[in-house]
């Protein structure tokens, strides 16, 4: 191998002139209006798409919007279950933020032993897995049902 000469690397970027003045002349109007009429094809598929994500978007909609209002009666039929319910979410929070700190030092103690050994791992997983997503559940439903109603979300078209 010499080593007098240095080695010289291919460029990682190449540059390509698109200008008109490069383009060949166009072989025949039978493939511009072949493009064309491509071109045509995507655009009214795209516009198609377009409409049925619109579509969607408004179902989604009003889905959430009759959960919500759905919410709202329960909650103006049933005042004192949903304070309840907002003291237990709040209750549940802090039982939650001991449960991770008491999973995050499980982790931290025993980092290399989960990192290493199937075994440890799935143990942890199955002691604190099931516990965490029931937790998590839990709180979702009780955040929901003690939520102050917003009627201006309420009313959002």
């Amino acid at each position: 191998m010499n080593h007098d000469s240095p080695r010289t690397r291919p460029p990682l970027f190449s540059q390509i002139d698109v200008s008109q003045a490069n383009c060949p002349p166009s072989s025949g109007g039978r493939q511009d209006v072949e493009q064309t009429r491509l071109l045509r094809e995507l655009l009214a598929a795209q516009d198609r798409q377009n409409e049925l994500l619109e579509e969607m978007v408004v179902q989604f909609g009003a889905a959430q919007r009759q959960r919500a209002a759905e919410l709202g009666q329960w909650k103006q039929a049933n005042p004192h279950l949903a304070q309840s319910c907002r003291a237990a979410a709040e209750a549940l929070g802090r039982v939650q933020t001991e449960f991770l700190e008491s999973l995050t030092s499980e982790v931290n103690a025993n980092y290399e032993n989960l990192l290493d050994g199937e075994f440890m791992l799935n143990e942890f997983v199955d002691r604190f897995g099931p516990r965490m997503a029931h937790l998590n559940g839990l709180l979702q439903v009780l955040s929901q049902l003690s939520a102050v109603p917003n009627p201006t979300g309420a009313n959002m078209p």
